[in-house]
């Protein structure tokens, strides 16, 4: 399997609608978790609310990302920008760092169910990482979820 990326255009929606699905890959989230506000829940603001906002965000460019293609149909995705944009890392004590506003973060990666396994998040995360030098990037960073269960997918 062949996997080719792209960085994300304004023109994207109608791809990131089919790659995410009508609830929204992650439990309604449309990559809107760690961009929430200052005193919101998530809970509050997942499935129609998120996919509003995100779809604002790409169809302005205010979003940056990668998204991966198989047989030209979208098959993953990986957020990307400056670690201040995602609002809630700052928020987040566990994340906190002295240089926020040198780092770049690589925050969200989606797989659609029927590729993982198959290399796409390594080569997202191998066009995140050629994306950030281009945009003079010298800190990056992921955050990385360990499964709760061996073999179990988060």
């Amino acid at each position: 399997m062949k996997i080719e990326t792209r960085d994300l255009t304004p023109d994207h929606w109608p791809v990131i609608e089919r790659l995410f699905g009508k609830n929204g890959a992650c439990a309604g989230c449309w990559c809107m978790f760690w961009r929430l506000e200052k005193g919101e829940r998530f809970r509050n603001v997942q499935g129609a609310t998120a996919k509003r906002r995100m779809r604002k965000l790409v169809e302005t460019g205010r979003a940056e990302g990668i998204l991966a293609f198989a047989d030209g149909e979208p098959v993953g995705w990986l957020a990307l920008g400056r670690r201040r944009e995602f609002k809630a890392l700052d928020r987040a004590p566990s994340l906190a760092c002295d240089d926020a506003d040198d780092v770049w973060s690589l925050p969200c990666f989606f797989v659609r169910r029927d590729h993982r396994g198959r290399g796409v998040a390594t080569a997202l995360l191998a066009a995140g990482v050629k994306a950030l030098r281009k945009r003079g990037a010298a800190i990056a960073e992921g955050y990385p979820v360990k499964a709760p269960h061996p073999g179990e997918t988060i």
